[in-house]
């Protein structure tokens, strides 16, 4: 390995640990509680080579939105995948969602600005397929539409991420029900939304 290729992998890896650091932090304290000297003090860096590879707290905070965002995308694309009918796959992609959301909470609440701002969302969204591109296609599937930027479709996705998004915010900021009860609840109204696309 020439030294050009050193020098990569190891800014790579300090990169890494940046963040991997900062989710540390996040995951001990809150998001509230992050800061670049915590973060130096915490891979045993002085603040000003963190600084080198972020310019503040905010690009950070960018970088692991972003990694949210595809992590959540490859678990609902993963979970769509293992059936064929669209209303097994609208199912199996929500739930998915909803376990990335309390699996990960600490990236669902930035990617989200649920008790913490978060950032535009046109800057955090994956390169590849957005959880967006993933659920509208068995949506307009079960519609009979073609195109996935149709108004309907897009209203149907808004409408399922909604009570969704809404449950689990409800279950982050305060713990509302069992989780057998609140599981029933996004069941049923994941089948309710799905029943009304066949209208």
């Amino acid at each position: 390995m020439g030294s050009k290729e050193r020098i990569h992998r190891l800014k790579e890896n300090t990169r890494v640990n940046i963040l991997d650091a900062a989710y540390d932090i996040v995951k001990e304290e809150g998001w509230q509680a992050l800061s670049m000297r915590k973060i130096a003090d915490k891979i045993e860096y002085t603040a000003p080579i963190i600084y080198e590879y972020y310019a503040n707290k905010e690009a950070i905070l960018l970088e692991l939105s972003k990694k949210g965002f595809e992590m959540l995308a490859s678990k609902m694309k993963a979970a769509a995948a293992k059936y064929t009918e669209p209303e097994e796959q609208i199912e199996a992609l929500w739930l998915a969602y909803w376990n990335f959301a309390f699996a990960h909470k600490e990236y669902y609440q930035l990617m989200f600005g649920i008790e913490v701002n978060c950032c535009r969302m046109d800057e955090l969204l994956p390169a590849g397929p957005t959880p967006y591109d993933i659920a509208v296609e068995p949506i307009r599937k079960i519609m009979g539409i073609e195109d996935p930027e149709d108004d309907q479709v897009c209203t149907k996705y808004y409408t399922y991420w909604s009570i969704i998004h809404g449950l689990i915010s409800i279950n982050i900021v305060r713990k509302g029900t069992t989780d057998e009860i609140n599981r029933q609840i996004l069941k049923d109204a994941i089948s309710g939304i799905t029943r009304s696309l066949k209208r």
